[in-house]
């Protein structure tokens, strides 16, 4: 179904697509509140909620309490550093050979995975972030 044309959801979208780093809500807010003053939280937070529900963006759900949010669709992993809280994008070949070995121990159907790597980034390994 098409969506009526929102000049905020195009901000918020044109946003994601400029960055790597995986913001959330209220970075977006804060970054396109400087091109529409008059956009609210409230705004942000659905036209977010709205665009991930379509597929147009992806909502990464970190264990944190916070969503963040990626414009980047294509399938891919992410790593989470432990120290400074960032997430990046980890470029690697599809493990999708795991979802043959769960679903030989799964009688349900499995869809998909979310994977998600944790360590310390490249900065907070060399001291750079402290």
């Amino acid at each position: 179904m098409a969506l009526k044309y929102s000049r905020q959801r195009e901000l918020i979208k044109n946003f994601l697509m400029g960055r790597r780093d995986h913001p959330t809500a209220e970075i977006v807010y804060k970054n396109v509140r400087q091109q529409n003053p008059n956009i609210s939280l409230g705004t942000v937070y659905r036209n977010l909620t709205l665009l991930a529900d379509r597929g147009e963006i992806q909502r990464l759900r970190l264990g944190d309490g916070t969503d963040h949010f990626d414009a980047d669709i294509s399938p891919h992993y992410h790593f989470i550093c432990r120290e400074c809280g960032c997430v990046q994008d980890l470029r690697m070949d599809a493990i999708d050979g795991i979802l043959d070995g769960a679903r030989q121990h799964f009688d349900g159907q499995i869809a998909g995975h979310i994977t998600y790597f944790y360590g310390t980034c490249a900065q907070c390994s060399q001291g750079i972030n402290s």
